[in-house]
Order: structure tokens, then C-alpha cells, then sequence
């Protein structure tokens, strides 16, 4: 055990993770060189093509006689649930930092969350090699946050490969080999789990006790469940069968259970003739952005649900019940954990089932108190009862971290300040770049805040959030009516003193997509029965008179008010059903 090394890489949003990981693969000739590649851990195919990691990634090396055990994580905020699983399995953790951008929000959230696992930290600075690299200032910034000395920050270009061995050294000289015993009871940590079409249920464990073999009856505590082993194994970063783990390592379980849900995350597995206790798994992660998924085509909703029970497989932050809308018909309500979490989904069920969805407007989840006493929690916009039945609604607030050179302080605050963000305090990282940290619903930075903060901050200010707790606030329901149907997947709960400018924009929004029809369309914005904002999209016009030429113009006349006399009778008769394109749900997502 004392050859044993189990750490993981943390940064910001591309400083280079998976590229580092791809030179320590190579220098360990873990992967031969004919089946290397850029990203090699990243598997899926949108990993790939965005250039991000999604779902974190265990692997094993062989070094110098130690065994190196490494996850890659992600680095984006929707995914952060995915770092903190891979910090409760490892000793160690790099920290790296971009040498051209300095410390970021996501640097400094993942580093509190590896030191409140007492993890080891090696700060590391990658990207030395880039043009525009400022290498003095950024070691100034670690040496601030970590307290180090400058001489313990390895420089390295991941890129390149220079100095790359060192941070292998560093790894090897400063990570505790891992605790623990062969022949104590067995305990371990299942930190991710996947459902394999040839194996079944595989738990990804850091074994903390013990020692697992195929054919051992095991029992998953916090489940109940038991089952029997059907093979153990190392990531090399394929499966490779192995007769055993022992304490201290980590590597798989096929299980033989069939259903994910039993093999929890952040359950314990030991065995069922000598069970021990429980260890201390995670958090179970909570959605906090909610839509409804619904498919175009209402002959796909079977489809729907296999892709949906799949996508459940190997990502267990997704939430989902079924769901019923007079304008859409059949879906479901899922949760997500933020906005990058729903558009990846979006994307796979896409891609992998061929499904052509309707997201309706994501909304956060609000506490509601009745007048009767009962308190209820709601999901989307349709289940917010009467104005008469509430007594009052609570909405998740957020701590937003915000670091930014300081050049655009006074822009950044304003943009916060209007989206009800409430002041803590400021922090200074050096001279010229500071950490601003407030209070703010989470409502308020759903859709579009990121993008505006990125533009107001020329793209140099960067943010990470975490729940917070719910807090009182005065929110009402608007329903949209098109051609006077009301439209359910449009309906959106905002502030009772921004009703009407939010009404206002959105049906100004829907009278720019929506296409004309054969008669006058309605766009109205309405809160109970009373309507606070609407619009008219004009009718075609079809050039009824284009036959005659010349002669008398109440011929000409005749046939115009005949038309008109038509249209008028279509819109009173309803025959005008309008056709709601997906892009209208993105225009009223778009604040």
C-alpha cells in the first residue's frame, strides 16, 4: 500500500486537465502511442467537440514501481457535484492554474472543496508556453490563495510536455499513501457507477478496507441490496480484468444487479456475511433548474422514456416524472443542475435516440405555503395555485463568487445590483484582480447572466455559485394567450414588480418569431384574468384583386371587403390554431 498514489486534477474551465492527463499517460506508457489522442479520457463524443469534460474519469498508471491512480473531473459549475465525488476518493489533488488567465471562480471553489476533504494540494501552473502567458503575476496570485512558497509551484506546459515528469515526482514526494487494511471488513466507497450493455451495473470504488474477488456476496448499505460479484478490475482506461482489489486501491465491480439505482453513489458496498459500517458518502445532489421535455412528434413519447432511463444511467443528478400538457401532450418534468446540464441532455437524447424535443422555459423550484397551513414545493409555472390560495413563496437564493480585474468593477456590480443581487464583500487576489461576493435568487442567473457578464467583462471575469438557502419573495404567474388559446409551455412565474415589462418583452419577442396566419393573431400577456401586455400580428394577405386591371375600383373594393368579411369570420370561429416553433420557447427564455 505504501506504492499506492490516488489523486485527481482540479482547475477552472479549460486551464488544461485533460490534457495533462493525456502527457501523464503517455510518459507512463499507460496507453501505447498508436492508440493515443487528444482527450483521450474525455469518451463522449460531445466531450470531444466542446472541448469539455462532463463526466469525471478514473485511471490507472503504472510509474517508477508506484501505482498511480488519477481521476480527471470536470471543470464547470453545473458539474461540480462530479468533482466532489472524485475528491472523496483520492489523498492528493493538483491544482492547476492557466498561466495566461490566472485564478479563477472555479479554481477557487474546487480548491476550498478539496481542502474541506483535507486533501493534499500541488499547485501547478500550466500553459507557460503561451504568448500571452504572465508567469510572475500568476505564481503571486497561488502564493496569496495557497500560502506556498514560490518554489513549490511546478511550471509546466501540458501542451508541450516540459516539466511535466516533475509533477509526477511532486505527486509520488507528497501524497499520503492511502489508509487502510487487506484484512479488515470490507468498505467501499462507490464514487461513480455506469450501466454497461455486456456487464450490467459497474460500480467505479475506492476501496478503503479490505479486499474484493469475484464471486463474493456483497451488500450495498444504504440500498439493502445484495448481489454477487461477477468480476473486479483496474481502468488502464479500458476495463482490465484483475483477480482482486485491495485496500487503498481503486478500480471496478461488475455487481450483477440490473437496476443503476440500486448501486447509489456515495453508498458503501461490504459484504454480506461480515457487513461493516457505513462510510461517509456525499450530499445527494439536488436539481435546481427544472423544464419540461417535451417531443415534437407525440408518436416518439415511448422513445422519449428509454432515452430519458438511459441518460438516468450514468448521471445521477438527472430527475424526471412524467408530465401532461394540453398543448404539447405526453413528456416529462426533469430537473437539472443548471443550464449547461440541460442543453448536454438536449443534445444526447438528440443525437443518440433522434428525438426532436420541446423544451418549455426552465424554472427553479419554490417553496409555496397555502392559507390552509401546507406547504408544497413547485416545479414549473403550472402548478403555482390562485393568488387567493398563497400565503406567501420562498425562491432558492445563491452565493455568487465573481473574480475580475478591476477595470470593470463598477459594471459588473450594476449588472448584478439589477438582477436583485444583494452585496457581501469584496476580496483582493493582488493589485488587480478582486472576488466580488453576493447574494442572489437563483432565478436571476438562470438564462443569460453568464453571457452578459461575460460581454460587460470583455470575457476576463468568471463566477461559480452554490445553494444558499430560500428566502421570501413576491412572485405571480403570467400566461401567455396566442390567437386567445392560452399557451401552458410558455407560462413563466416572475416578480409582481416586473410583471409588465417582462409581459411586454416577451410578446413583442413572439410577435418578431411567430409566422403570420391567414388572420389577425392575438399575443397577449395576462396575470389572472386581468391582460398587462399584448401585440397583433397582421394577417396575410393573399392579392385577391391581382385578376382585375383597370375598370371600375368597387369591383376591386367588392372583392377586398369579401376577404375581409373571410378573415374576420376565421378569427371569430377559432379555426385559427397557430403553430408554436421552438424558438418562441428560447425568445421568452431570453430576458
Amino acid at each position: 500500500m505504501n506504492n499506492i498514489r490516488n489523486f485527481c486534477i482540479i482547475a477552472h474551465i479549460d486551464h488544461g486537465k485533460s490534457t495533462l492527463a493525456d502527457r501523464f499517460l503517455e510518459i507512463t506508457k499507460t496507453v501505447e502511442k498508436r492508440k493515443m489522442m487528444n482527450q483521450l479520457l474525455d469518451r463522449m463524443d460531445l466531450e470531444r467537440e466542446r472541448g469539455i469534460t462532463i463526466k469525471l474519469q478514473p485511471v490507472r498508471m503504472d510509474y517508477q514501481g508506484y501505482i498511480l491512480n488519477l481521476i480527471d473531473t470536470p471543470g464547470h459549475a453545473d458539474f461540480t457535484y462530479e468533482v466532489s465525488r472524485s475528491l472523496a476518493a483520492v489523498e492528493a489533488a493538483i491544482l492547476l492554474v492557466d498561466a495566461s488567465q490566472g485564478i479563477e471562480a472555479q479554481t477557487v471553489a474546487n480548491l476550498y472543496l478539496a481542502l474541506e476533504q483535507n486533501l493534499t494540494i500541488i499547485p501547478v501552473m500550466n500553459k507557460i508556453d503561451l504568448p500571452a502567458a504572465h508567469p510572475e503575476q500568476v505564481r503571486k496570485e497561488i502564493v496569496n490563495l495557497l500560502g506556498c512558497t514560490p518554489e513549490e509551484i511546478i511550471s509546466v506546459s501540458a501542451k508541450t510536455g516540459v516539466n511535466v515528469e516533475q509533477v509526477l515526482q511532486a505527486v509520488i514526494a507528497q501524497t499520503p499513501p492511502p489508509t487502510g487494511e487487506n484484512n479488515n471488513q470490507v468498505q467501499a466507497l462507490i464514487f461513480d457507477s455506469e450501466f454497461n450493455d455486456y456487464k450490467g451495473v459497474v460500480a467505479y470504488v475506492r476501496l478503503k478496507n479490505g479486499t474484493l474477488t469475484a464471486g463474493q456476496k456483497i451488500r450495498f448499505i444504504a440500498t439493502d441490496e445484495t448481489s454477487e460479484i461477477l468480476e473486479v478490475g483496474y481502468f488502464k482506461p479500458e476495463f482490465q480484468k484483475a483477480d482482486k482489489l485491495q485496500a487503498g486501491e481503486i478500480g471496478y465491480v461488475v455487481t450483477g444487479l440490473k437496476h443503476l439505482e440500486k448501486a447509489r453513489v456515495g453508498d458503501t458496498i461490504t459484504l454480506a456475511s461480515d457487513p461493516a459500517q457505513s462510510l461517509h458518502g456525499y450530499k445527494e445532489v439536488k436539481p435546481m433548474v427544472f423544464a419540461g421535455v417535451f417531443c415534437k412528434e407525440g408518436d416518439d413519447y415511448q422513445r422519449l422514456r428509454e432515452g430519458i432511463d438511459k441518460l438516468k444511467l450514468n448521471d445521477s443528478a438527472l430527475f424526471y416524472e412524467p408530465e401532461n400538457s394540453p398543448a404539447l401532450g405526453f413528456g416529462f418534468r426533469c430537473g437539472f443542475l443548471g443550464m449547461l446540464h440541460l442543453e448536454i441532455f438536449q443534445e444526447r437524447l438528440r443525437r443518440e435516440y433522434g428525438l426532436d424535443l420541446v423544451i418549455t422555459t426552465p424554472s427553479v423550484a419554490y417553496k409555496v405555503k397555502l392559507s390552509n397551513g401546507k406547504q408544497i414545493t413547485i416545479h414549473s409555472p403550472q402548478e403555482l395555485p390562485d393568488q387567493g390560495q398563497i400565503e406567501e413563496v420562498e425562491e432558492p437564493y445563491v452565493k455568487i463568487d465573481i473574480i475580475t480585474p478591476k477595470d470593470y468593477l463598477g459594471n459588473i456590480m450594476k449588472l448584478v445590483q439589477e438582477s436583485r443581487g444583494e452585496y457581501q464583500n469584496t476580496e483582493y487576489l493582488d493589485e488587480n484582480r478582486t472576488i466580488l461576493h453576493y447574494h442572489i435568487p437563483l432565478s436571476a442567473i438562470l438564462t443569460d447572466f453568464y453571457d452578459n457578464l461575460k460581454s460587460i467583462s470583455s470575457g476576463y471575469a468568471s463566477m461559480n455559485y452554490e445553494l444558499l438557502d430560500y428566502r421570501l419573495c413576491n412572485v405571480v404567474r403570467m400566461d401567455i394567450l396566442v390567437a386567445e388559446d392560452l399557451v401552458d409551455a410558455l407560462s413563466t412565474i416572475v416578480y409582481e414588480d416586473d410583471a409588465f415589462k417582462a409581459g411586454k418583452r416577451i410578446v413583442s419577442a413572439l410577435k418578431d418569431i411567430l409566422p403570420k396566419q391567414m388572420f389577425v393573431v392575438k399575443i397577449q400577456a395576462a396575470i389572472g384574468g386581468k391582460i398587462i401586455a399584448g401585440e397583433r400580428i397582421s394577417a396575410m394577405k393573399k392579392d385577391v384583386i391581382a385578376k382585375l386591371y383597370g375598370g371600375d375600383i368597387t369591383r376591386k373594393r367588392k372583392l377586398l371587403e369579401k376577404q375581409k368579411k373571410g378573415k374576420k369570420k376565421m378569427m371569430a370561429m377559432g379555426t385559427g390554431k397557430v403553430d408554436i416553433p421552438q424558438e418562441a420557447f428560447m425568445a421568452v427564455l431570453k430576458r
